[in-house]
């Protein structure tokens, strides 16, 4: 059944302070912001495979910071489903865009246009660099140091399960999950799906929710996407 692992949700309030175990949770700053905001990095179990979730790179694009914390929750209130996994959380990618409602960062940069992937192109936008933000330079950090087996990231508005490098058959189970469909959108330039995905090749997801997502209460978002992001944690397996 779709929603047969999704029990009581446990309520979890950001910055609390936990006592870490075998299976965590740990908590850590992983980098500043530009204005000096924390970007922090949530770690639950711990061997086996690990699968990255990120939300609000873009910071008018926000509805994934609550869904995280209802899928660490989740995960907590069932440990048997963190049995040889790590799951890594950026639950706030861009801490500035978030306080400010934007997409960019303090310096007006798009955040999912700063990574060294291939096709990385260089303007006021993108940046001068790749890697020129301290916020992506974060990101890389937890990269290099989770070297995750998958990603998913989750953005708005255009309400489709993207992917990147050999994402579908991922996409595909998260999409039996929800109304999403299974949509390529293409690679943008100098993004964490191209670099990921396509320089890397590492499975990544863009979740794309619909503009109306924003409207739905964190309880509403849980039961509607909350099995999909579940299956995503526990993929290759699938729900009960």
């Amino acid at each position: 059944m779709r929603r047969a692992l999704l029990g009581p949700i446990v309520a979890l309030g950001m910055g609390i302070t936990f006592m870490t175990g075998c299976q965590g949770p740990t908590s850590r700053v992983v980098g500043m912001s530009v204005e000096g905001r924390p970007i922090e990095c949530r770690t639950l179990g711990y061997g086996g495979r690990t699968v990255l979730f990120m939300a609000t790179i873009h910071g008018d694009e926000s509805v994934g910071t609550p869904l995280l914390r209802d899928l660490e929750a989740h995960l907590q209130a069932h440990p048997r489903l963190l049995t040889g996994r790590t799951i890594v959380f950026l639950p706030v990618a861009n801490p500035d865009g978030f306080a400010h409602n934007t997409r960019e960062n303090a310096h007006g940069v798009d955040l999912n246009r700063n990574f060294p992937a291939d096709n990385f192109d260089a303007s006021k936008n993108h940046g001068v660099a790749p890697l020129s933000e301290p916020e992506s330079r974060a990101i890389m950090a937890v990269l290099e140091e989770h070297a995750p087996d998958a990603i998913i990231t989750i953005h708005q508005p255009y309400g489709v399960l993207d992917y990147d490098g050999p994402g579908e058959p991922l996409a595909s189970a998260m999409a039996a999950q929800c109304d999403l469909p299974v949509k390529r959108v293409g690679s943008r330039p100098g993004s964490l799906g191209s670099y990921a995905g396509l320089t890397l090749g590492i499975p990544i997801i863009t979740v794309e929710y619909r503009e109306d997502a924003s409207d739905l209460t964190e309880q509403q978002l849980w039961e509607k996407y909350g099995a999909s992001l579940v299956a995503a944690a526990i993929y290759p397996e699938m729900l009960d």
